[in-house]
């Protein structure tokens, strides 16, 4: 029997997950082909995982925590290595997101990231990083449609988003697949009951948060910070003063913006009138 193929842990943080999940297997003596059947994966995607050629994603990592009884260690290994596939100045306001309870935001140009689709997130990433390597492409649209695990589970966070309609007219990708489907994936979190989408019509004139996106981020145990977007970089504000003033801009936005019942119409109407696809069917989510 060929000697397993020697990884160092510390080569990076998915070589230190991919250590753990062997030691946690050959713990329970299993193959890999034996992990591989109780995942419903190849043992090929197995190794890929060991040796750190291919990680794992969130899902998968979740199912291997369970699997190989790691007590949540595989799921805070995948946290910290996902952490770093996001740019730098990203990360402070991406561990306050998932410790929030309540997120206000407002998109101006794109869709908000935790609601962009693995497609949409694809494009813009290509488009914003010519010359962007398929792994480096990979890493980043797991790190951005992962951060959707905030609206599942028995304790979602809530979201309410009001959404500029230029999102919703202008072309986005190569194909209208994409768009189609991203405008698809809105309405059916938009179904939930955790999740409040707003569209502000172009009817509604100038504003106070024209310059760019704003988040404003509620927790159960600190007071409540706003983050500002921009191309190149993002701030955190914690200024009490200056937070209130974007929740006051926020709540004039909520006022101007269609209700949520013609949010979702004109959404569906969009589908029908510049895509000719019928919407999604109401979804069954608690």
């Amino acid at each position: 029997m060929a000697r397993p193929k020697e990884l160092d842990p510390r080569a990076s943080l998915a070589a230190a997950l991919g250590s753990q999940v062997r030691r946690l297997r050959e713990g329970h003596g299993w193959t890999q082909q034996d992990l591989a059947d109780r995942l419903y994966v190849s043992a090929t995607r197995v190794a890929q995982i060991e040796l750190a050629t291919d990680p794992p994603n969130e899902a998968l990592t979740q199912d291997l925590d369970r699997v190989l009884e790691a007590a949540d260690e595989l799921n805070v290994a995948w946290f910290h290595m996902n952490r770093l596939n996001h740019p730098s100045w990203l990360r402070p306001y991406v561990d306050l997101e998932r410790s929030a309870c309540r997120m206000r935001k407002y998109a101006v140009q794109l869709v908000p990231g935790i609601l962009q689709t693995a497609e949409y997130a694809a494009a813009l990433f290509s488009v914003g990083q010519p010359g962007i390597t398929d792994d480096a492409l990979k890493r980043l649209v797991e790190a951005r449609t992962s951060r959707q695990s905030l609206l599942t589970g028995p304790d979602p966070m809530h979201l309410w988003a009001v959404i500029d309609e230029t999102i919703l007219m202008r072309p986005f990708g190569d194909d209208d697949s994409i768009m189609r489907d991203q405008l698809n994936h809105m309405l059916m979190a938009a179904a939930k009951p955790h999740v409040e989408l707003q569209i502000l019509p172009l009817e509604a004139g100038h504003h106070g948060m024209m310059d760019g996106p704003v988040t404003l981020l509620e927790f159960p145990d600190r007071p409540s910070i706003a983050y500002l977007a921009g191309t190149a970089g993002g701030e955190v504000v914690e200024s009490a003063h200056t937070v209130k003033k974007y929740a006051t801009m926020y709540d004039r936005l909520m006022v101007d913006s269609l209700s949520p019942e013609e949010s979702r119409d004109l959404i569906r109407s969009t589908l029908k009138e510049r895509y000719g696809c019928p919407p999604p069917p109401p979804s069954n989510d608690p």
